[in-house]
């Protein structure tokens, strides 16, 4: 029990600290935007980090990191459809090839994907731009599947 609440004080700390530092005179991010990423951070911890890393860094070949900007730009809508139906298809990332497949996590509702997505590209990417709700709600149905 009381490892447990070590946990949950750590983590409140942490999403402070985040937030704090999201909303700092030097970010050009908006309350909204560092709500859905406090909102993404809980979520990315439970859905996403045990293989992209805790700091979006990867793990080794297998996964890939989760810091390229360029692929975030050219894949903005792209990003939605592989949160929700996965990934079989090889991807390069800062020019390395990775070949494992994502799997598909269709428990997470669009909101919950636009909270991770706007939390990943604004923690281990350079956005400073919401995720919204809308825009991966009709990224999903774009996604042909």
């Amino acid at each position: 029990m009381n490892n447990r609440h070590n946990i949950i004080l750590i983590s409140i700390g942490l999403l402070i600290m985040f937030l704090l530092y999201l909303s700092s005179c030097q970010s050009n991010v908006s309350i909204q935007t560092a709500q859905y990423a406090v909102n993404g951070q809980k979520l990315y911890m439970s859905h996403c980090q045990n293989c992209h890393g805790s700091k979006g860094e990867g793990l080794a070949q297998l996964y890939p990191p989760l810091t390229d900007n360029e692929y975030f730009k050219k894949n903005r809508t792209k990003l939605s459809c592989i949160i929700r139906y996965g990934m079989k298809e090889s991807v390069v990332i800062h020019g390395k090839t990775y070949k494992n497949q994502m799997p598909a996590n269709p428990q997470l509702t669009e909101l919950d994907i636009a909270y991770i997505l706007t939390y990943i590209t604004t923690n281990f990417g350079t956005s400073d731009s919401i995720y919204s709700h809308n825009e991966v709600k009709e990224a999903i149905k774009a996604c042909g599947i």
